[in-house]
């Protein structure tokens, strides 16, 4: 039989839907849902969907995504977050709220190191919530400000997201880089008048008002780590290396610094660094197969057509389908983790935002913005979850201090979707030809 557009769309979506909801990972569903179109439709055999798997992987740029989790992997083994730490401690310790503020500055550098949002809520939380609560922090605001500061690992360059988006819809990489560094500073700036007014409501202390010298110190501790951001996307937005190329020179540089600069970490520990990196990779790169898989086919039954021609239809606008685009990845972001999320929506809504005059790079930023947020949104909340865990707290206990903080977060969100140029100004300027 040919199945219709509209059962197939009904069965993907309900199946894959009904699976989570049973608890299965996002990656299996979202394979498992294909096999009842591949079975019915006499069009399709097993072998066209393998065939799609296999293209999605095979792709030169993907290989950046296992080498800057490696690179995370070697910072937090290798007690570099502790350096970042303590130079954010200088910098930002002597407002009040101290340590809040200094798990926001934290997160800032750490993102422009790792590309990893998880990476950076497990490394910079196992060190920053105990720290927080000792300090008389409430444990709940502890837990909420470390799982939303963590969102910009993937706002900030170097991004993994950005990556994945970049080799999924062929836009320029540096591009993207360039682009998410306003947005994600701003986040930050955002986040830290957050913590002001927590600080002034409830009395957070400061950290105390450091010294020239404690500046010093702080700096040329750090000053090592802070050169992978300028080695990475430099070297990509300067065109001297590729993005796989720049996450190798992260993760070769990262591990020079751990075992022979710091010597913080040993040959002993790296088996099980790279046993983490692997599993960690491998669970991102089956996603990456099965999304693939599961987007070709609402392709082949032209869903994306028909969504383009029913947003087009409303007359909404640049704005009012930039609204729209942002709600759905802000959705999707609830249930589903990003990477696959970027594979079947960004795809899906790529035509949309086209035909929409929605710049390619402002609708990368819109959707890896709104899926930032999904990290700290139950049931997913990958971010939250961790956070939580390290936290002694269950994810109900802080959602309110989630939702509170979120606020300012989004606004920026909304900012950039009013204006722009706040994404566009940076790559514009020193990528030229790529906008010419």
């Amino acid at each position: 039989m040919i199945i219709p557009t509209g059962l197939a769309c009904l069965i993907l979506v309900g199946l894959f839907i009904v699976l989570v909801l049973m608890r299965i990972p996002v990656a299996f569903a979202l394979g498992l849902a294909t096999i009842p179109i591949v079975v019915l439709d006499l069009r399709l055999t097993p072998f066209i969907l393998l065939d799609r798997m296999f293209q999605s992987y095979n792709s030169f740029i993907l290989l950046a995504v296992p080498f800057f989790l490696l690179a995370a992997n070697l910072m937090n083994s290798g007690k570099i977050t502790d350096k970042l730490i303590d130079l954010a401690r200088v910098l930002t310790g002597w407002m009040p709220g101290g340590l809040g503020h200094v798990n926001v500055a934290v997160s800032m550098l750490f993102a422009g190191i790792s590309g990893s949002s998880t990476a950076d809520a497990a490394g910079c939380g196992k060190i920053l919530i105990p720290a927080m609560v000792k300090e008389g922090y409430d444990p709940r605001f502890a837990v909420a400000l470390t799982a939303c500061s963590s969102v910009m690992g993937v706002i900030i360059p170097p991004s993994i997201l950005m990556i994945v988006w970049g080799g999924v819809m062929q836009t320029s990489v540096g591009a993207l880089f360039l682009a998410g560094a306003t947005p994600g500073i701003m986040i930050g700036l955002a986040l830290m008048g957050t913590v002001y007014g927590y600080a002034k409501v409830y009395g957070y202390p400061t950290i105390g008002t450091p010294t020239m010298c404690d500046l010093w110190r702080a700096f040329k501790s750090s000053f090592l780590a802070l050169l992978t951001p300028i080695l990475v996307v430099g070297g990509i937005v300067g065109g001297v290396v590729t993005p796989t190329e720049s996450a190798i020179i992260a993760a070769g540089y990262s591990l020079i610094l751990g075992l022979f600069v710091y010597r913080t970490v040993t040959v002993k520990d790296l088996g099980h660094i790279f046993y983490d990196t692997g599993r960690f990779a491998s669970i991102s790169l089956f996603a990456i197969g099965t999304a693939s898989a599961f987007g070709w086919l609402l392709a082949f039954y032209k869903v994306p057509a028909l969504i383009v021609g029913l947003i087009v239809d409303l007359h909404l606008g640049t704005f009012g389908t930039a609204l729209i685009i942002a709600g759905l990845f802000l959705f999707f972001g609830l249930f589903i983790d990003a990477i696959p999320t970027i594979i079947i929506l960004g795809t899906v809504l790529l035509p949309v935002a086209q035909a929409a005059d929605i710049h390619p790079t402002v609708f990368a930023i819109i959707g890896i913005i709104s899926l930032a947020f999904g990290l700290v949104t139950p049931p997913y909340g990958l971010c939250l979850l961790i956070s939580a865990a390290i936290g002694g707290l269950n994810v109900v206990q802080v959602m309110r201090d989630v939702v509170i903080i979120l606020l300012p977060m989004l606004l920026i969100l909304l900012l950039v979707i009013l204006f722009p140029e706040i994404a566009l100004w940076l790559p514009k300027l020193l990528m030229p030809k790529t906008f010419s």
